[in-house]
C-alpha cells in the first residue's frame, strides 16, 4: 500500500471511530485520580461514550466484562491500589480485555514505581503520557537495557521535564512491549507535547495544534487518557490513540478562542468535544515521520 492509500484508509478509520462513539455511546470504566475524576467523566460523555468509576478489583473486573475498553490512571494513590492494580492487570489480560494506562509522575516514589514495574508482564494495550512519564515508563520495564544511547531523565511531578522527540524511541520499543502482549495483537503509544505523537512502534505520527491552556487546568491529560479509552471500546489502538489526540487538539483549540481563562476554557472544552465533527477530526494535520 503507498503511502498516500495508508493515509487515506487511516483517516476514513478515524473518522469512522469519531462516528461509531458518538452512535453507539461505549462504556469504558475508569479506575483514576481524585483529583480529575469528574472531569475524566464528563470528558468521554462529552466525546460521546458512557462513563463508570471504580477502584475495588472484584468490581472493575465485573465491570470490564460489560465494559468497551478501560481506563488506569495512578495520579493519586491509597495504600491498598499496590496490591489492587498489579490483580487488576492480570485478570483484564486473562479475560483478553483492552486498556489505557496513564502512567502520572512515573519515577516518583516506591509505590507508584512498584506499581508501574508490575504492570510490564500484564501490560495495557495502549499507554498516553507526557515524554517524561514515557521515557521513565520505558527504563522501569527495562525495554532499553541494551541501548547505551537512551537519555536519562528526571520526574517533575505530573510535568514533563523531556521534549516530545526525546520520547520517540522510548514510546517505540514500549508500543512493539505492548503489541506483543496485546489482546489484539496490537498496541500505541501517545506522548503528549506541544506537538502530539503516536506510534504502534512501527509509524510515527505526529499531531501538530491544540492549545496551551490544557496546562492551565486539573486534568485535561487525564481526561484525554479516558477519552482515548473510549475510542479504544470501538478502534484498534493506532486509530484510538491518534482519534482522540486530534479530538483534543480541535477541541482545545475551539475552547481558547471562546474562553477566557481557565474556569471558562474547561467549560468550553466540554462543549468542542461535543461539537467538534469527524470530518474535522479525521482531515486535521497528521505528519508521519
Amino acid at each position: 500500500m503507498s503511502d498516500d492509500s495508508y493515509m487515506t484508509a487511516l483517516r476514513e478509520r478515524i473518522a469512522q471511530a469519531v462516528n461509531n462513539v458518538r452512535a453507539t455511546t461505549p462504556l469504558s470504566q475508569s479506575f483514576t485520580n481524585f483529583v480529575t475524576m469528574n472531569l475524566v467523566a464528563n470528558a468521554q460523555l462529552a466525546a460521546g461514550g458512557t462513563a463508570a468509576m471504580s477502584f475495588l478489583p472484584d468490581d472493575v473486573i465485573d465491570t470490564a466484562e460489560i465494559a468497551g475498553s478501560n481506563y488506569i490512571n495512578v495520579g493519586t494513590l491509597l495504600p491498598f491500589f499496590k496490591d489492587a492494580l498489579p490483580e487488576i492487570a492480570y485478570k483484564l489480560h486473562k479475560n483478553g480485555k483492552t486498556w489505557v494506562l496513564d502512567p502520572v509522575a512515573a519515577g516518583i516514589g516506591k509505590t507508584r514505581t512498584a506499581i508501574l514495574e508490575s504492570f510490564r508482564t500484564y501490560p495495557p494495550t495502549i499507554v498516553r503520557g507526557n515524554a517524561s512519564e514515557i521515557i521513565a515508563l520505558d527504563a522501569m520495564w527495562g525495554l532499553a537495557q541494551n541501548d547505551s544511547t537512551v537519555p536519562g531523565t528526571r520526574p517533575a511531578g505530573v510535568e514533563a521535564v523531556d521534549e516530545v522527540d526525546a520520547a520517540v524511541d522510548a514510546a517505540k520499543r514500549l508500543a512493539r512491549h505492548l503489541a506483543k502482549h496485546s489482546p489484539t495483537g496490537a498496541g500505541a503509544v501517545a506522548v503528549s507535547g506541544a506537538v502530539d505523537l503516536v506510534t504502534d512502534g512501527e509509524h510515527v505520527f505526529r499531531l501538530p495544534g491544540g492549545s496551551a491552556m490544557v496546562t492551565k487546568i486539573t486534568g485535561a491529560g487525564c481526561s484525554l487518557g479516558g477519552v482515548t479509552a473510549t475510542y479504544l471500546a470501538v478502534a484498534e489502538p493506532l486509530v484510538a490513540a491518534i482519534s482522540a489526540s486530534l479530538l483534543y487538539n480541535r477541541a482545545s483549540e475551539i475552547a481558547e478562542a471562546k474562553s477566557e481563562g481557565p474556569g471558562s476554557f474547561q467549560v468550553a472544552l466540554l462543549d468542542a468535544l461535543w461539537n467538534v465533527t469527524a470530518e474535522t477530526v479525521a482531515t486535521s494535520e497528521i505528519v508521519v515521520d
